[in-house]
């Protein structure tokens, strides 16, 4: 009788090559194929191995430019007026590019904070954004944004650096070790002080461009002469307090909680900030200023609802006072919390890519990054 399974020599013959079994081998002909010829292939490690390509090559051109670059401006003392005018331009391109980065989500955030029931959410937000105004109205107020935070962020960087050698010179040596937060502090309140007198015309304009809808400009030019044409040119600087207030807070502790998380992370760390290369020392400098950001958000939302308000519905020769009276009364304590988790999201991230945008620009012109460093370190 027949057997109902397959005999072996029929599982070898149709398995050949596979079989598990002994002395069972293929005798090799010309149509048997060469595995030495057709090694593995995983898209993973073609990926991978493109990546590692294309980051040596990005690696080796920012080497290029940062030698052209630091031939070309010489050997930046620290310290030196070259230095400051080094940290000028990298907190213009820390502040600049990243505040108009995020335009859309501080337009919905303004507009909230003016009129909390206008929209649910963000996505709500910019789906009727655009419907109405196609993609330039979801970035409605990027001009002002753009000019204020340039000249508020350079103000702000190279402003800090010189008055915190300026304040820990005055303290000495053994001081600054004992007091460096206060002096980390005092630095930064300093320099935004002089920062916002820069950045509050154009804070005005934007701010008013995104609470009225049309906006009642469409070009940062356009608001600047609107509102001195009809209120004068103290009507850019109406919100000059309230920016105070806001900002001034915000960037003492922007900084002093930068400084003091990026020393706690390189104390955790082996070894010490010198042990590391620029890509993990840029990587540190985002981490710390996006825990910075979040502290820096919950501090000055109250402030930042109240710069929204007073320049969208402030009336014309309206005290100080009487106006902030008549907006706290109107929307409460609860109200001045309004859009604080959009403003976590936006001013963390916000935070961290500055400080870690900031901190590239100098090593490219070969000056260490900010802080988690002792003084013989920074000089050396």
């Amino acid at each position: 009788m027949q057997s109902l399974f397959p005999t072996q020599a029929t599982l070898s013959q149709t398995f050949i090559g596979c079989s598990s079994l002994p002395n069972r081998k293929p005798t090799p002909n010309k149509w048997t194929a060469r595995h030495e010829l057709y090694p593995a292939w995983s898209a993973v490690d073609d990926a991978k191995n493109k990546a590692a390509k294309l980051s040596d090559a990005a690696a080796a051109e920012f080497e290029k430019a940062s030698s052209k670059a630091q031939d070309k401006a010489g050997k930046i003392e620290l310290y030196s007026p070259k230095f400051y005018g080094a940290c000028t331009i990298g907190g213009i391109l820390a502040c600049g590019l990243t505040h108009t980065a995020v335009t859309p989500l501080d337009l919905v955030k303004c507009r909230r904070q003016v009129d909390s029931k206008m929209y649910k959410g963000n996505f709500e937000a910019w789906g009727k954004i655009g419907r109405a105004e196609g993609l330039r109205g979801v970035f409605t107020g990027w001009g002002p944004t753009f000019w204020g935070y340039s000249v508020q962020g350079g103000f702000k960087y190279g402003g800090y650096e010189f008055f915190k050698k300026f304040y820990g010179d005055l303290a000495g040596e053994e001081n600054f070790h004992k007091y460096k937060t206060a002096i980390y502090l005092a630095g930064s309140a300093s320099a935004e002080l002089i920062a916002d007198i820069g950045l509050c015309p154009f804070e005005s304009v934007k701010v008013r461009m995104q609470t009225t809808i049309p906006p009642f400009a469409r070009t940062t030019l356009g608001g600047i002469s609107h509102v001195v044409s009809t209120e004068g040119f103290g009507g850019l600087y109406k919100g000059l307090y309230p920016l105070w207030g806001r900002q001034i807070p915000y960037t003492m502790m922007k900084f002093a909680s930068f400084e003091t998380a990026v020393e706690m992370i390189y104390n955790y760390l082996p070894g010490s900030k010198g042990d590391y290369g620029k890509g993990a020392q840029t990587l540190v400098s985002f981490t710390g200023g996006y825990i910075a950001g979040i502290l820096c958000a919950i501090v000055s939302h109250p402030a930042d609802v109240m710069v929204s308000k007073l320049n969208a519905t402030r009336k014309p020769g309206e005290a100080f006072g009487a106006a902030t009276g008549r907006i706290y009364k109107d929307i409460g304590f609860g109200g001045l919390w309004n859009g604080l988790p959009v403003r976590i999201v936006m001013i963390g991230t916000l935070t961290g890519l500055q400080w870690m945008i900031y901190d590239y620009f100098k090593i490219f012109m070969g000056l260490p990054t900010t802080g988690g460093a002792s003084q013989e370190e920074q000089k050396k």
